[in-house]
């Protein structure tokens, strides 16, 4: 298991689209070590127990409001003192000027003073989303990862078995590839799981006999998807005639990583059995367990009912 607990302030600027308002700073060697956001609404109006000044620190409307109330050379002192904490950066939302105080401030601590034109509230949860992915702790798994119809479907199965054919047909049915043979899962809380691939293999696919495919080139960017949250596992696995298999699904299975428990289905795979449609249909399936309809049960009730008629 492996995980990031710190990210470059770098990273932040390129994937909000920050504007740099110090860039004499190099930003390449500033650190956020917290998933978190803080507005310093208080910090600003004097009281600073309790600061929690390793988060990156976010300034909307409210805190300007408020600090326009206040005399300048009030204003002055208060951002001289925030800015003797060893804060990672300090974004101002929606395009809002800072104050010229502050911007010197900012560049004699040393400090990144940047801008967004993102609303304050949702620039605020797009950092937390992305800083909690980013430093979560991290496995990598041998599968294929896709989206069908909005659920995260992860393909595991030995080598060879079909799990990239599988994956090539559900794209040509209008569904999304997020990774083909190596899949990164990161623990974003104790209820998600969120998967993505690797930089290096992003958006290819390896077909024996063909060999590498960009399905990004291919099929274009709305088959693709950087990120998706698991919901389920689909295990590939040979016909045996040993073996029994669950006919009715009446017993939910689950698969574990990272602690966080995904229910898992073992499909048996011989040859003239479609996978791309069973993925589709365990996927519908679950959606539809989801939101309270579960097939299997209502047979069994039927079956029950129909038996105590019987007896009567």
């Amino acid at each position: 298991m492996k995980s990031v607990d710190k990210v470059s302030v770098s990273e932040l600027i390129e994937k909000e689209n920050l504007r740099n308002l110090t860039p004499e700073i190099d930003t390449d060697p500033i650190y956020m070590t917290i998933p978190d956001v803080n507005r310093p609404a208080l910090q600003l109006a004097g009281f600073f127990d309790q600061f929690d000044s390793e988060r990156v620190q976010l300034i909307g409307n409210v805190e300007t409001a408020y600090l326009m109330t206040l005399e300048r050379s009030v204003r002055c002192a208060r951002y001289a003192e925030i800015t003797k904490y060893p804060i990672p950066c300090i974004i101002y939302a929606r395009n809002i000027e800072p104050d010229s105080c502050m911007v010197s401030a900012c560049r004699n601590a040393g400090i990144p003073l940047l801008s967004s034109q993102s609303p304050t509230t949702e620039l605020e949860g797009e950092i937390i989303r992305w800083l909690k992915v980013k430093m979560a702790p991290m496995i990598t798994v041998h599968g294929v990862l896709v989206d069908v119809y909005g659920e995260g479907v992860l393909i595991t199965g030995d080598s060879g078995i079909g799990k990239s054919e599988a994956a090539l047909e559900l794209l040509k049915r209008g569904h999304r590839l997020v990774s083909d043979d190596v899949v990164e899962i990161r623990k974003v809380s104790e209820e998600s799981l969120v998967g993505s691939a690797p930089d290096i293999t992003r958006y290819f696919i390896e077909l024996r006999g063909i060999g590498i495919i960009d399905v990004k080139q291919m099929f274009g960017v709305e088959c693709v998807k950087d990120t998706q949250t698991i919901n389920m596992v689909i295990n590939l696995a040979e016909w045996s005639k040993e073996r029994e298999y669950d006919r009715l699904g009446l017993k939910d299975q689950y698969a574990e990583y990272l602690g966080n428990r995904v229910i898992s289905y073992e499909i048996p795979i011989r040859p003239g059995r479609n996978v791309a449609i069973i993925v589709e249909c365990a996927a519908v399936n679950h959606r539809a367990k989801k939101m309270g309809y579960n097939a299997a049960q209502v047979l069994h009730d039927r079956v029950n009912a129909n038996m105590r008629r019987q007896e009567e």
